[in-house]
């Protein structure tokens, strides 16, 4: 009887030996990461939320749950049974990747989605984490994405760059050919103007040449009357 409680001693001792020398070489650590944000319109049926996990130094297999936090409540969607079958589906992690699927999608869907991942044969603290979050935002829309609408809106501001480009093209090519026609106009009535002058000038030094010459004309042939008159009185006396 003794023997037997030493030995059932001894086998307490070592299990509980063996518990804390597994407690302390276990060093199962898991990272979980997620896409911060995904926006669909409601028109989709389905949307994915997916989650991947990197564990080292990890017994057995990884579990994986997913929960979402409302406005004013929050939810566990599958631990790692989902609770409604009709509406959210978890996949089987397959290499190091899950995702949930979320069906019957509407805005009420809304909400912050965590991905958690545990290696249940591990007691190690870092055997069991949680992603950041994904934020699924539903939006009422007519099938046009967020990055078709955005697409779409550098497609317009790029035309309406262009356009005003062009038009102000334009009116510097208007008004530069504008400029050159007055400038050439003002050069054309400048010279009209200087050949009306030179015109004018010529025509006044014409009528004075030929008042001179009438002039001339005149003073000879009062000359030579006089001389006419002088003979007719010098031969009478």
């Amino acid at each position: 009887m003794a023997l037997f409680k030493c030995k059932l001693i001894l086998a307490v001792k070592f299990t509980w030996f063996l518990h804390n020398v597994g407690s302390v070489i276990d060093t199962c650590e898991v990272t979980v990461a997620q896409p911060s944000l995904r926006e669909v319109d409601n028109t989709l049926s389905t949307v994915n939320i997916t989650c991947s996990f990197s564990a080292s130094g990890c017994p057995g297999s990884a579990q994986v749950l997913w929960f979402r936090f409302l406005a004013h409540k929050h939810e566990a969607l599958c631990t790692p049974l989902c609770t409604n079958t009709g509406k959210f589906k978890a996949t089987e992690p397959s290499k190091n990747n899950a995702s949930l699927q979320i069906s019957h999608l509407t805005v009420n869907d809304s909400a912050v989605y965590f991905c958690g991942v545990a290696f249940s044969q591990s007691v190690s603290p870092t055997s069991k984490q949680t992603g950041k979050g994904t934020i699924l935002v539903v939006r009422e829309g007519t099938g046009k994405s967020y990055t078709e609408e955005y697409t779409l809106m550098i497609v317009l501001s790029a035309l309406l760059f262009l356009y005003n480009t062009t038009i102000l093209s334009v009116f510097i090519i208007y008004y530069k050919s504008k400029s050159k026609l007055l400038k050439k106009t003002e050069r054309e009535n400048e010279n009209g103007e200087q050949h009306k002058h030179n015109s004018r000038r010529r025509v006044f030094q014409a009528i004075a040449q030929e008042l001179y010459r009438k002039r001339y004309a005149e003073n000879c042939h009062r000359i030579e009357n006089l001389g006419t008159d002088d003979d007719s009185i010098y031969q009478n006396r």
